[in-house]
């Protein structure tokens, strides 16, 4: 499974893609807010970063203004993803800019009806939204597996990018399921190497070698 890395810190992108950690970025409206900087600044920073696709969202919610907003965003670089969400607009978007040759990511979607649809209209990678399905007592991995199976039953080639991924156990049980991709905020992938009985183990360990009196260096 591959890891995207959900934000817009350039600084924690680049801790992470130093020790490999990092196959593309997601960023959204959010995200941005968030780091305070110009969109198309901070984008083209990822992009020159990271090898592999860097989502950017549009934010018009008309297709004609979806699609000038999406070209605008792919000039940036060659490896942008054009974020749309999966509404009919979004979707026609999302068709007009794959027929062209851009990477498009689509957003937000919360049904398998919704992520077949997607696949129809050519998406590059489909976002089901994990953790917000579980926030309102639904199985967000039971969504990723209805997706798998769909999309394996024909040979779809759109991406699954599980998203809102809270935990480690998230990702986990995502690439238990087969997701293709999990994208998820820095702590949650520096969370994943966590275990108690790592930092038990090591601490018995340091304590011996305390013991002994002796030195490496």
């Amino acid at each position: 499974m591959k890891f995207f890395v959900d934000t817009a810190d350039v600084a924690a992108i680049a801790e992470l893609n130093d020790l490999g950690m990092v196959d593309g970025v997601t960023t959204n409206p959010s995200l941005i807010l968030k780091s305070g900087r110009d969109i198309l600044e901070v984008t083209k920073e990822i992009c020159d970063m990271v090898d592999g696709p860097v989502s950017a969202e549009v934010v018009a919610t008309d297709a004609d203004e979806m699609i000038a907003e999406g070209r605008k965003l792919a000039e940036i670089a060659p490896n942008i993803a054009v974020k749309v969400p999966l509404t009919w607009a979004g979707l026609k978007t999302c068709k007009t800019l794959t027929d062209a040759g851009t990477m498009v990511n689509v957003t937000l979607c919360f049904s398998a009806n919704q992520a077949l649809i997607a696949a129809k209209a050519g998406a590059t990678f489909i976002s089901p939204f994990i953790g917000r399905l579980d926030d309102i007592n639904l199985d967000g991995m039971e969504l990723i597996a209805d997706i798998r199976a769909i999309y394996d039953n024909y040979g779809y080639e759109t991406n699954i990018l599980a998203a809102s991924i809270r935990s480690a156990n998230h990702m986990k049980d995502a690439a238990l399921i087969g997701a293709d991709v999990a994208t998820a905020p820095p702590g949650v992938i520096k969370a994943m190497a966590n275990h108690v009985l790592t930092d038990k183990g090591l601490a018995q360990f340091l304590s011996d070698w305390e013991k002994t009196g002796q030195k490496i260096l």
